[in-house]
């Protein structure tokens, strides 16, 4: 199956500024990102993977601001990436055809299934993080992305599962789950990311936590080989 990509802003709510703009995998016909990946065998996964990550960097050199600061956030499979530096190169030479820079990219990855060998995926995370390359924890809170995963692999950033997020407003227990994943990443240096944020008093809620880096259908809906405007930014920039 041909594919595509659309892409949703993850937006810093106190600024309106977009931190990141998200790849998301799409049919070249629209399908979603499951039908899509339902059809992919497991010996394709590698190939379907960098497919991916080529596509979304030659999206976003024609359709970022060049000397703009939002980071591409391309989704990757770490059970896929045999070879760091192979997936390394190949990303560089993508953005070195579309003038991308480099420096903007940011990969997260979660999983689906558990992962066959931490180790590797640990050393995946150091050599992107020696190329400047923001690394984040996709679903964290949900399936296999937990404590565990966090304290072996150090990511930069962690993007907060939208089951943590959805009626945080009426729940205190997620609120205090919430509060504390963002103070004890805070203590270890990393940042934090909510998403699947679809009410006002979600994002209220999370503003008064202290998270400022959202993402969710309140602020944008992806939109496929377009980068989409943000309710946020647009109401803190009039």
């Amino acid at each position: 199956m041909a594919i595509t990509m659309a892409f949703q802003p993850i937006v810093d709510i106190e600024t309106g500024s977009v931190f990141a703009y998200e790849a998301l995998v799409r049919g070249a016909d629209g399908q979603s990102a499951g039908e899509v990946l339902s059809g992919i065998e497991h010996d394709m996964i590698y190939k379907f993977d960098q497919a991916c990550r080529v596509k979304a960097i030659e999206l976003a050199g024609a359709l970022f601001i060049p000397d703009g600061d939002a980071k591409l956030s391309i989704n990757f499979m770490p059970n896929a990436v045999y070879e760091p530096d192979a997936c390394i190169r190949a990303s560089l030479a993508a953005a070195r055809r579309v003038a991308f820079n480099p420096g903007r990219l940011m990969f997260e990855f979660t999983e689906n299934e558990r992962m066959l060998d931490t180790t590797h995926v640990q050393q995946i995370i150091e050599a992107y993080q020696a190329r400047g390359f923001i690394t984040a924890i996709d679903d964290f809170g949900a399936g296999y992305a937990g404590l565990g995963l966090l304290a072996d692999l150090r990511p930069d950033m962690l993007k907060l599962d939208m089951a943590l997020i959805r009626g945080i407003d009426s729940s205190a227990a997620r609120r205090t789950i919430v509060a504390n994943v963002v103070r004890m990443a805070d203590e270890l240096g990393i940042g934090c990311i909510a998403e699947g944020i679809e009410t006002a008093a979600e994002l209220q809620t999370l503003r008064a936590i202290g998270l400022r880096l959202c993402q969710g259908y309140l602020i944008a809906r992806p939109a496929i080989e377009a980068l989409p405007s943000s309710a946020i930014a647009a109401s803190a920039n009039r």
